[in-house]
């Protein structure tokens, strides 16, 4: 027996969000960590270190690796990407900038199959809202379309979202083709070739982004629970000798094309050959990298910071799921439980217990965020206006005095008033010189004028939109991501990047250098030398009488101490200890006293 939807929506409610706003929306949210800014550590340095030299030809692209550190396993995909663009971008576009191009698509990929996964389980016949007596609830196309737009509105809001979706890492490709994997569960009983090509590129691109294990567990639970529908809804019911229920809505094109042109088990079958494929591909390849903790051995201290992680990473989303899974808890704890709640509730399980297993949480908790928005969009039909109400009002208030709090820090550092705010500005980055950009006070200032408009419309007569709840959130975490990218990226450039401590490094080591030998670098630090400083590093565990030529070395911290009587007993001599900003981690310069030739 199927329970009543305790969705009650109007056709007033569904008003579409208007597509050139979204689509603006997405631009702005992309751009704005991509664009302008030098590549910061840790990840993102080492990542762009390594395209660089695979573009070069410095690197094996079976083997990618730097200097002497081989690249993450399974991280091939991902380096690829990044060196192809490189390779095809023109002379004109600065290499870091041409590097993350792909990583812009695939985050619109991802935004693109939330969107379309929303869309597609909200058409099923379970998700719509509750009729009216009389006429007048929501048509179930427009329905879905706005459940959709609240599920894009939704990801952007996430907090955790705007960090590791602007970087250049592994991360970003596995985002990407975990939400094919999800888009291609949601649109298999509609158009099963199509989903079997999603599913065919999100497989690939989790195969060879070192994400086999995300691949297997979701897709084995989403096809048991696939099976389980198909299954449901064509074996005969004993108090209905009539046809089953349709899975979709009742004017629903597509799924009448769909039951007309293919069986209720088509899907499910593609989809088990696939499975089928790809685990035996994994486990003839070796392309099983993922390793799970003992979480019996967590002490109190790790599970609070796993519960701290949960609460802020996917807020104000992760309210909305629980409210989500509580009223419609009558079509998920069933023994014929609707597949628009099941399904990404499968996914987000599956999320949480690797984010709990794994280290570090949150990059895993990253992957979850197009399924959690999802299931934040199904809360909406079902909010009460009190709690909508709390949601804008929280969000309004902690969106303001985070912008608020980024334009005071600002004027304090240009012009030094207020004081204090300055002065810890110089007590982390004690050598920061202040820089005035006009295009991002420009830029900074359409920003703020935009989320004063959106106040505006919000707190207006505009409280019918299904969507309207997370409007704010998207905006507001928008408006930050672009105040932070345009007003503090000096700042944030000088003490998350190596571009200041390479400016130190050049003024005593000259760019004609032809040779470095790396002692105890880092992957960063490397990266960092390589593609900032432009000097040639060479390992001398890999070639000692090479490295022996070399009139200059650096030292990195952790090994200076021990290496550094050996050096000078050699005839080394040390020139500079060069700090860098913000943390403890300089590079020790040294030279040999006579002139040295690099044998070949």
């Amino acid at each position: 027996m199927k329970h009543p939807s305790p969705a009650l929506v109007s056709q007033d409610a569904v008003r579409a969000l208007p597509r050139s706003l979204l689509l603006l929306l997405c631009v702005v949210y992309v751009l704005a960590g991509f664009v302008g800014r030098s590549p910061w550590k840790n990840d993102d340095i080492v990542s762009y270190g390594h395209m660089q030299a695979l573009a070069q030809g410095q690197s094996d692209w079976l083997a990618p690796s730097l200097l002497s550190w081989p690249a993450e396993p399974g991280n091939w995909l991902a380096l690829w990407l990044g060196a192809w663009s490189i390779q095809l971008a023109p002379g004109w576009l600065a290499p870091e900038l041409a590097a993350r191009i792909p990583f812009m698509l695939l985050v619109g990929i991802s935004l693109a199959c939330t969107w379309y996964a929303c869309y597609f389980l909200a058409r099923t016949a379970d998700a719509q809202p509750v009729p009216f007596a009389f006429g007048g609830e929501a048509a179930p196309r427009d329905y879905a379309r706005a459940l959709a737009d609240g599920a894009v509105l939704g990801m952007i809001a996430s907090l955790g979202f705007a960090q590791f979706s602007h970087e250049t890492t592994l991360q970003v490709l596995q985002l990407a083709g975990g939400s094919l994997v999800f888009l291609a569960f949601a649109l298999g009983f509609y158009h099963p070739l199509q989903a079997l090509l999603l599913l065919l590129a999100g497989a690939t691109a989790l195969l060879l982004g070192s994400g086999a294990h995300w691949l297997l567990l979701w897709g084995l639970g989403a096809l048991c629970l696939s099976w389980w529908t198909a299954i449901g809804r064509v074996r005969p019911r004993a108090t209905d000798a009539c046809a089953a229920p349709s899975l979709f809505a009742s004017d629903d094109p597509a799924g009448q094309r769909r039951s007309s042109s293919a069986p209720w088990f088509a899907w499910p079958l593609l989809a088990s050959l696939v499975l089928g494929a790809v685990a035996v591909a994994i486990g003839q390849g070796q392309l099983w990298f993922w390793q799970a903790n003992a979480i019996w051995q967590y002490d109190l201290n790790t599970w609070r910071s796993i519960a701290r992680l949960l609460i802020w990473f996917s807020w104000p989303v992760w309210p909305l799921c629980l409210w989500a899974l509580w009223r419609w808890r009558r079509q998920w704890l069933t023994r014929s439980p609707s597949f628009h709640m099941v399904l990404p509730l499968w996914f987000a399980m599956v999320v949480v217990v690797v984010a709990v297993c794994s280290s570090p949480s949150d990059r895993s908790l990253f992957l979850g965020l197009p399924v959690f928005a999802t299931l934040a969009a199904f809360a909406l039909p079902t909010m009460r206006r009190s709690f909508a109400s709390l949601i804008d009002w929280f969000t309004l208030l902690f969106f303001t005095a985070c912008g608020i709090a980024i334009w005071v820090i600002w004027v304090a550092t240009q012009t030094g008033v207020p004081a204090k705010p300055a002065a810890n500005v110089a007590k982390l980055a004690p050598e920061y010189l202040p820089q005035f950009g006009p295009l991002a006070f420009v830029l900074a200032l359409l920003a703020t004028v935009s989320w004063l408009a959106v106040v505006f419309w919000r707190t207006g007569r505009h409280q019918s939109a299904l969507w309207k709840s997370l409007v704010l959130p998207a905006g507001g975490a928008t408006w930050c991501l672009v105040l932070v990218t345009t007003l503090w990226l000096p700042m944030l450039d000088y003490g998350r990047g190596y571009q200041a401590q390479m400016e130190k490094l050049r003024e005593h080591l000259p760019a004609s250098a032809t040779c470095v030998t790396a002692h105890g670098l880092s992957r960063a630090q490397i990266a960092a030398v390589q593609t900032q400083g432009s000097w040639p590093l060479r390992s001398p565990e890999n070639a000692s009488d090479r490295a022996s030529a070399c009139t200059w070395s650096l030292v990195g911290a952790g090994t200076v101490r021990a290496l550094r009587p050996a050096l000078l007993r050699q005839g080394w001599v040390e020139v500079v200890k060069v700090e860098r900003p913000t943390d403890d981690e300089p590079l020790f310069l040294f030279r040999h006293r006579q002139p040295r030739r690099l044998t070949p």
